[in-house]
């Protein structure tokens, strides 16, 4: 800690020697000792320097020490000095008197007592050194309360206090400008101007903060008369020095500017996202009808070719029989194509209807597999099956959960090289559900395409030129169908080469929700 400043003690009297003689008994005091010769010489130092007290000698010629002093009170710098009156010549109480009246604040005889002389001026040291410092914190405290003034006044955000009880006792200028009111006016209602499809929530937010001691932030709407603003609430404790919480401390922007280049930036974002989705829809829709012509076409042209051949040649039966094998099959791969995109036509219109009732899946799966192992053998594919003989049955449309296996198991075939493996696994999943799994040591699916595997006419390749034919329909008819079954479906690769799981999950009977079961028929 620094030591406290000296401060001035005045010593007069027109003798040197009882000056040195003062001088020798204070100078233990530590402080600035002054001496004056007459009362003139006392005057001219008190125009300078100011004194903790003055030690005056009452005879002095020209001028005595009660003309003195009567001089020093009448200066409103010197005005309260403790003045101590020195005499060697009369104790009169007369003179006592005259001297206490012009605010003496001692009056002793010589010989002086240097103890006593010493105590007296070193209470009066004191008395000056820490009226000073209060002079001085109270400086301080003046220019740290016009420094907050200054800085409340001219903060580019409000601030607010709010008691223990929750009532508003200070908002500055700004503060009172983004509020659109006045301390006076929102003293306890102070949430009142929050929006009212807000105010409940964030009233009871900050109450718990409130409540708990804890800091609050938050992002709202305020109703500031007739302007709607977003602001931008922060709230701190404000602990008193015991540390209890004595009040709360806040700031509120008006963020309403920036809450409006946020909705322009949004908006902006979502114009910038609805225009790619239309751009890529229109892509994808002339890509489709590009591989749908192309589709159309291919067994068109075998369909016409081998027509025109039979019309204008003559064959043996076995030549005429490869030609009809040639055209149905054609045809019906041309009336799966167009079954296909009547399918997703009603899918989209919300036309599909389901004709439910209770299924065991088993032969529903053996029935599509039949159905795809020509194609199978065709290509050495070996098909496997893994079947839990006691899988519940399932509410179901037998004719659409077998086109569901057959698209899944025909997706797995043709994207399978030859010699692959395709397997279906169906086994019960505690109780609730069954899972149907088509596996294949296929292709596989790249990460980058396996969220998009369900979308409507979304493929891995959809130029007309790839290697494996298609709408790109399958697929989304799957999960569609598998939806309408109260189901799942869901895809898992781990690459490109590394093959693919289908996985349909559907509940079981017992868990079809009470509106699909009411459709069913009695199981009698």
């Amino acid at each position: 800690m620094p030591s406290e400043p000296k401060v001035n003690i005045l010593m007069v009297d027109d003798h040197p020697e009882n000056l040195l003689a003062l001088e020798a008994i204070l100078e233990g005091l530590g402080q600035n000792l002054v001496k004056a010769h007459s009362g003139m010489e006392a005057l001219r130092c008190l125009l300078n320097q100011d004194f903790a007290v003055i030690l005056l000698d009452v005879q002095m010629p020209d001028m005595d020490g009660f003309e003195t002093a009567a001089l020093i009170r009448q200066r409103a710098r010197s005005h309260s000095t403790p003045i101590i009156f020195l005499t060697a010549f009369s104790t009169s109480d007369t003179l006592q008197i005259r001297g206490y009246s012009l605010g003496a604040v001692d009056y002793l005889f010589k010989p002086i007592q240097p103890e006593i002389l010493t105590s007296k001026v070193s209470v009066f040291v004191e008395l000056y050194q820490k009226t000073a410092q209060i002079e001085r914190q109270a400086a301080e405290l003046k220019k740290s309360e016009e420094r907050f003034r200054r800085l409340s006044a001219n903060s580019p955000v409000g601030i607010f206090l709010i008691d223990t009880s929750g009532q508003c006792t200070y908002m500055n200028s700004r503060c009172q400008v983004i509020c659109g009111c006045t301390i006076e006016q929102i003293t306890e209602n102070w949430w009142q101007i929050i929006h009212l499809e807000e105010r409940d929530r964030i009233f009871n937010e900050w109450s718990a903060c409130f409540r708990s001691g804890q800091e609050y932030s938050n992002e709202f709407r305020i109703q500031a008369q007739d302007t709607l603003r977003w602001v931008h609430l922060r709230s701190s404790p404000m602990l008193c020095d015991k540390g209890e919480v004595i009040g709360y401390v806040g700031t509120l922007e008006d963020i309403s500017d920036r809450k409006q280049a946020e909705a322009e930036r949004s908006k902006l974002i979502y114009e910038q996202a609805a225009r790619a989705e239309a751009e890529a829809a229109n892509r994808m829709k002339d890509e489709f009808l590009a591989v749908l012509s192309h589709e159309l076409r291919t067994p068109l042209n075998s369909i016409l070719g081998w027509a025109r051949l039979l019309r204008t040649r003559k064959f043996d039966e076995k030549t005429i029989a490869k030609a009809l094998e040639t055209i149905e099959r054609n045809a019906k791969s041309q009336a799966q194509l167009i079954e296909d995109i009547l399918d997703i036509s009603r899918i989209i219109q919300g036309k599909l209807r389901l004709h439910l009732c209770p299924v065991n899946l088993i032969p529903i799966i053996e029935a599509a597999i039949n159905a795809v192992r020509p194609a199978a053998e065709a290509k050495a594919i070996q098909l496997e099956t893994y079947f839990d003989a006691n899988a519940n049955l399932v509410c179901a449309d037998p004719e659409r959960l077998q086109q569901v296996i057959w698209n899944l198991l025909t997706n797995a075939i043709k994207f399978t090289p030859e010699g692959g493996i395709v397997a279906v696994r169906l086994e019960t999943i505690d109780a609730a559900y069954t899972q149907i799994h088509v596996q294949d040591t296929g292709i596989g699916i790249s990460p980058e395409f396996l969220p998009y595997v369900f979308d409507t006419f979304r493929q891995g390749d959809s130029t007309t030129t790839r290697s494996h034919g298609g709408l790109g329909l399958g697929l989304g008819i799957v999960r569609h169908l598998v939806e309408l079954h109260h189901g799942t479906v869901a895809v898992d690769s781990a690459g490109e080469g590394q093959g693919t799981t289908f996985t349909v999950t559907l509940p079981v009977l017992e868990k079809v929700p009470g509106a699909a079961l009411e459709s069913l028929p009695s199981l009698s």
